[in-house]
């Protein structure tokens, strides 16, 4: 399997899911800003919408969606227990989460990175993402990962996106389960292999 990054991207989630399960893969590095690989190619050609991560399997199929290429991912490999199985009450739950934080905390940083986007719809992103984290934070007593006290392929996506706070000043010091889960998260094998991969951490 090849996944297709850009370092720090919404992607580092699929590729902390992929060490995490113990997959043999490749990474390519696809940054978004060129949207050309190390080869010259051009990423267009690989995903016609040019943005990451992208799964693609020997048999040269690709997936697009990140929370579907967790979940992917995590079925691969069920006695990893990444996901819980297919067709339980749980299993919708973290379909919730992977949602959730695509749509309510993923794509409300969006605006923030985005070049031109005005003071007050900033303001406006940063109001909506504070709500959103507030609510996760009580979520997350007494419970050290998303769904209970099992590592699951949501834990990787809420963490991957929780990283970029720092750099769009968005404060998360009064979230305090927040951030002993990120603490947590960011102590896995997986999590520093996979930022090691993408260069963000030594």
């Amino acid at each position: 399997m090849k996944l297709y990054y850009s370092p720090g991207a919404c992607s580092l989630a699929s590729h902390i899911a992929l060490v995490e399960a113990g997959l043999e893969f490749v990474s390519v590095a696809a940054p978004t800003k060129t949207h050309k690989l190390t080869d010259g190619t051009d990423f267009y050609t690989i995903n016609p919408l040019g943005y990451v991560p992208v799964l693609e399997l020997d048999d040269g199929r690709r997936l697009r969606e990140g929370a579907a290429i967790l979940q992917y991912i995590a079925d691969l490999v069920p006695e990893k227990k990444l996901a819980p199985l297919n067709g339980t009450f749980e299993r919708y739950q973290l379909q919730e989460w992977l949602h959730f934080i695509g749509t309510e905390i993923h794509k409300s940083f969006s605006p923030l990175f985005a070049p031109g986007t005005p003071a007050e719809t900033k303001t406006s992103a940063k109001e909506k993402l504070q709500n959103r984290l507030s609510w996760v934070n009580t979520q997350l007593d007494n419970k050290d990962f998303l769904m209970g006290n099992s590592f699951t392929v949501a834990d990787a996506y809420l963490f991957n996106v929780t990283n970029w706070a720092k750099y769009v000043s968005v404060d998360l010091s009064s979230y305090d389960n927040l951030i002993t889960f990120r603490t947590l998260v960011s102590s896995r094998q997986s999590v520093i292999e996979a930022m090691k991969i993408e260069g963000l951490v030594k």
